[in-house]
């Protein structure tokens, strides 16, 4: 492996894309430490900090995740790529429903329709996303009598919102200069990349309940650190296991013969990942259970706040309601990108069938059965990541910051994201005769 990195740098090409996408990577740490105009971030750091403790997190934690803190310090990113996720989501489920966007989806240059189409979506989701966050932070009882914005108004607002569309546009940006000239997706490294720059802060609040001489300290014991280390790695173990698992379908081609030349006739198969839909299906449940409850820390009702109790997280309904709607995410989220009647006509289309099933109607069902019985244990693993995390901050009694790069979101995609970027820069080695990070035999080139 130390072979395999040391190989990656000595190719002109290769270093040169590593080289640029560590460094746009780095601009966009450094703009989330940039605030936005006319912001107390003290008092929104007290109130973020006040919000850290919660069992299940909320759906400003989420946010503030996948911004890598910048929402917590209200920064020109603070909104950070979930616009571009939520727009790029709306459009894959819209696509199937509406014709007009299915044919644009088949055509040549479609995908660059489609892409195009999610930046106009992006503006709008940010558009209204930071209008109401403006009219949010001007509101003392939404943050416990913090005074956030220190001269309310409409100067305010449209500063605001001018700052926070600038602000994720520039993002998506980068993301895009990431993926044509860099290594990896450049959207999937940046959410990671703001995932693990929480992971300082996790460690220093790590060290401070083990150590004994710290206010906190003595709360976590050597031997209990020591099972928390274990539990990381099987579940890191388990994660690349499920991410990497997939259901090969083989697939024979018949021979044609054009002119004097004699076309297919060979084997491959069909890929069917057992955890089709990634990490969706775990944005959508955080999305639908803590909504309500953000929307109702809002408005003071004593009724309102009685019913959104019931659903809040650490209660064993908010448990069993949250894995169930992965469970059922992963099945409706597997149906939009995976179309089996597709598969089976363009397999047809190009003289291919499964060795036993008759091509066309037999070959969609032959596929609609066994993704339907893989998808299950994918979606049962999802749901044990996704509350696997505030089992262990209530057992062990730790912070969730602290507990959530045990499971969840975060490792999911962190895990998800380098075993892609890996599979990159193997890919880029091996079309340069080199080793790659995993030695699987001699490579032999011409004499």
């Amino acid at each position: 492996m130390i072979a395999g990195f040391i190989n990656t740098f000595r190719i002109k090409d290769l270093r040169k894309k590593i080289l640029f996408t560590i460094g746009l990577i780095a601009v966009y740490r450094i703009g989330a430490f940039v605030p936005t105009p006319g912001i107390n971030g003290q008092a929104l750091s007290a109130f973020f900090e006040s919000l850290a403790d919660t069992p299940g997190g909320s759906l400003l934690g989420m946010i503030n995740m996948f911004s890598g803190g910048a929402i917590q310090r209200l920064t020109i990113f603070a909104l950070g790529i979930m616009p571009y996720i939520s727009a790029s989501i709306i459009l894959q489920v819209l696509t199937p429903v509406i014709p007009a966007l299915e044919r644009i989806a088949h055509q040549d240059n479609g995908r660059q329709k489609i892409n195009q189409y999610t930046r106009y979506l992006t503006v709008i989701i940010t558009l209204f996303q930071a209008f109401f966050i403006s009219l949010w932070l001007e509101n003392p009882q939404s943050f416990q009598g913090y005074q956030i914005v220190f001269n309310p108004g409409w100067a305010f607002r449209f500063t605001t919102v001018l700052t926070l569309v600038t602000g994720t546009m520039f993002i998506v940006w980068l993301g895009e200069q990431i993926t044509e000239f860099g290594i990896g997706n450049g959207i999937s490294l940046i959410i990671t990349a703001g995932i693990i720059s929480r992971m300082p802060a996790a460690l220093i609040q790590l060290y401070s309940l083990v150590d004994p001489f710290s206010p906190a300290g003595g709360q976590i014991q050597p031997f209990t650190l020591v099972i928390m280390a274990m539990m990381l790695v099987l579940v890191v173990v388990a994660i690349v296991l499920i991410t990497q698992g997939q259901r090969k379908i083989p697939v024979q081609y018949a021979r044609r013969v054009i002119g004097r030349r004699v076309y297919g006739g060979q084997s491959t198969f069909i890929p069917l990942r057992i955890n089709q839909a990634g990490v969706i299906p775990i944005i959508f449940a955080q999305s639908v259970l803590m909504f309500p409850a953000t929307i109702a820390g809002f408005f003071k009702n004593e009724g309102v706040n009685k019913i959104v109790a019931l659903f809040s997280s650490g209660s064993i309904l908010y448990y069993v309601l949250y894995s169930g709607l992965i469970i059922f995410f992963s099945y409706f989220y597997t149906a939009l990108v995976f179309n089996p009647k597709d598969v089976a006509e363009n397999m047809k289309k190009h003289g291919g069938f499964i060795p036993g099933v008759r091509p066309g109607k037999n070959t969609s069902e032959h596929l609609d059965h066994i993704m339907t019985r893989i998808i299950l244990p994918g979606a049962v693993f999802l749901a044990i990541i996704a509350v696997l995390p505030s089992l262990v901050s209530a057992t062990l009694h730790i912070p969730f910051l602290v507990a959530s790069f045990f499971g969840g979101t975060g490792l999911l995609i962190i895990v998800g994201v380098l075993l892609d970027t890996e599979r990159q820069l193997e890919s880029q080695l091996m079309m340069r005769q080199y080793e790659g990070f995993m030695k699987k035999g001699r490579i032999r080139g011409r004499k």
